[in-house]
């Protein structure tokens, strides 16, 4: 697919895919969260050049939310075993990328990297503006031998030297398979593994700077072991195998050779099961033609609600080697290497559509969705969930990261909920 296609995907006015699905459930329950919520706020001044919106807050309350509270010392005063929030406001944006690191929290929007200092309460925007970015719009933040990684939709992919504060991109000419860059890893074996809307990237021991280490696979030149190009994340398993969430299923790459499985295979729950469940109404195949195509020839045609299994939006790896995975309606799915296990709404998922799926440095797997955020059990056979209720910024959970202060940070349409204490 080329480059004018795709921005033409991003630009048109009737264009859904995955990036204008997160919008579109953003505007609706975002908005939303932002006109109920009681949580008195205190504005920060707004920093020269931020690209944020004019009156960027941070609110502070112990959950549940009362329009008693006050901001900050009502948060700080609360008890240890209750949960404690504040909300971060972004603008009119997505927050589809979030990075914990050390003393920083770095925020991927629809309108560039944010920098958050946990200590001062500072905060600097980096963008095509200020030239550090060929493309505000940000999907992937990692970090990757010292430095920052920013994949982003159109510009590549950027690494930033938080010790010299160099920015520097990495794109076609360098090897990249796409410009559109949606999950980066430096995995075991000391290679880099980078997943494009053109198949996926693998930097042999991660010398970016040299292009004869770069690879490219898709769907050719592995004669299908990659079952799809558009690859929205990866994750290395145990024993150095490299899982892949593509828009036909779920692949994997192990010694050298491609496997791959379907919906036809058991992954993602069966529409009886959760078409009545589905409240979300973004469906991409209504407005793309690559969508409906692609639900076509999958036999998913005679569906009219947003439901496609084999369109795995998140992916992750367990300590036990289980992958998780989350789906477009089809649920969140649990594999053991033999056998899928999906759950949805009846198993007490508050959603089918599962933007995000996220394990915690203590181990801990959480599943972002459209309705909330789950907090899973190693057998998904109970599910804790987390709504604006008991403090997200908003129902929708595209993002999330563990900060060295013990909160967590989960970013939506529109802001970021910071969570502490007992969630």
């Amino acid at each position: 697919m080329t480059l004018d296609f795709k921005t033409g995907l991003l630009s048109g006015a009737g264009i859904v895919l995955l990036i204008v699905g997160a919008y579109s459930i953003g505007v609706s329950q975002g908005g939303k969260s932002s006109q109920q919520s009681s949580v008195t706020t205190q504005v920060l001044p707004p920093t020269p050049n931020t690209g944020l919106a004019p009156n960027h807050q941070l609110s502070s309350a112990p959950s549940p939310v009362s329009p008693k509270h006050s901001p900050l010392s009502s948060a700080n005063s609360a008890s240890q075993t209750a949960a404690k929030f504040s909300h971060f406001r972004v603008g009119n944006r997505n927050v589809k990328g979030m990075l914990a690191d050390g003393d920083y929290v770095w925020v991927g929007t629809s309108g560039g990297v944010l920098r958050y200092d946990l200590k001062t309460d500072d905060y600097k925007l980096f963008d095509v503006a200020a030239g550090n970015l060929l493309s505000n719009g940000v999907f992937h933040l990692s970090k990757l031998d010292g430095r920052i990684v920013v994949g982003t939709y159109g510009g590549g992919m950027t690494l930033h030297d938080p010790v010299n504060g160099s920015w520097k991109n990495y794109n076609i000419p360098d090897g990249l398979a796409d410009q559109f860059v949606y999950d980066v890893q430096k995995v075991s074996s000391g290679d880099v593994w980078i997943a494009t809307w053109s198949g996926v990237n693998r930097v042999k021991q991660g010398q970016l700077d040299d292009p004869s280490q770069w690879q490219t696979f898709n769907v050719e030149n592995t004669q299908g072991g990659l079952p799809n190009d558009w690859v929205y994340g990866l994750e290395e398993g145990k024993d150095g195998v490299m899982w892949f969430a593509t828009e036909k299923g779920l692949a994997r790459y192990q010694d050298g050779k491609w496997r791959n499985w379907s919906h036809e295979d058991g992954f993602g729950a069966p529409l009886e099961r959760v078409k009545d469940d589905i409240k979300f109404t973004t469906d991409p195949s209504a407005t793309s033609r690559h969508h409906a195509k692609q639900k076509e020839e999958q036999g998913l045609a005679r569906s009219s609600v947003a439901y496609n299994p084999n369109y795995v939006v998140s992916l992750e790896v367990d300590n036990n080697g289980i992958v998780w995975a989350g789906t477009w309606g089809g649920g969140l799915v649990r594999f053991d290497g033999e056998t899928f296990t999906n759950f949805t709404v009846k198993d007490g998922l508050p959603s089918n559509h599962v933007f995000l799926v996220y394990m915690d440095p203590k181990g801990q797997v959480w599943a972002g969705t459209s309705h909330g955020l789950a907090k899973v059990d190693d057998a998904a056979k109970n599910f804790k969930v987390l709504t604006r209720n008991e403090g997200l910024y908003s129902d929708n959970v595209f993002s999330m990261s563990y900060a060295v202060d013990g909160s967590y940070w989960i970013g939506s349409f529109g802001g970021v909920a910071r969570l502490s204490g007992n969630i």
